[in-house]
């Protein structure tokens, strides 16, 4: 069985799967692209849509693990405590974060991601569904 700060570094790289990343390696090189794959047990990756230094643009790119010096992601990680205290005015007391799984619960049917609903329908879903639309709305603004 992994160790806890195992798990937690592969928490942390995977929730970097499908985010755009910039890509490091021995050689000095450097590719931005969305991080599409990655094997946990070599750090070999996969981004799709690359660019490397010189704007050459690579459909799929694959880097052996062994190479990569650096993965660092540029995009602001979605605010999950935040969207969840929007929905406690809402909904008092009837909101859980579950930050590990990248989940809000509310009144313990309705799921939300940063990507919506994931999770119940009906009028209280609607009304998640608007918060979220307008915390969403709110974060992309200057």
């Amino acid at each position: 069985m992994s160790s806890l700060p195992d798990r937690r570094f592969m928490e942390e790289i995977t929730a970097l799967l499908q985010k755009m990343v910039t890509v490091v390696t021995s050689d000095g090189k450097n590719y931005t692209g969305v991080l599409s794959g990655i094997d946990p047990h070599s750090l070999n990756i996969c981004l799709s849509g690359a660019r490397d230094d010189s704007g050459r643009i690579l459909n799929k790119l694959f880097v052996n693990g062994n190479s990569v010096l650096q993965i660092f992601s540029t995009e602001k990680p979605f605010n999950l405590p935040a969207l969840a205290d929007r929905l406690e005015r809402v909904f008092p007391r009837m909101v859980r974060v579950n930050e590990g799984a990248g989940i809000i619960v509310v009144m313990d049917r309705i799921r939300v991601s940063e990507k919506g609903i994931v999770e119940g329908t009906g009028p209280a879903a609607d009304r998640v569904q608007k918060v979220y639309d307008e915390f969403v709305k709110a974060q992309t603004q200057p």
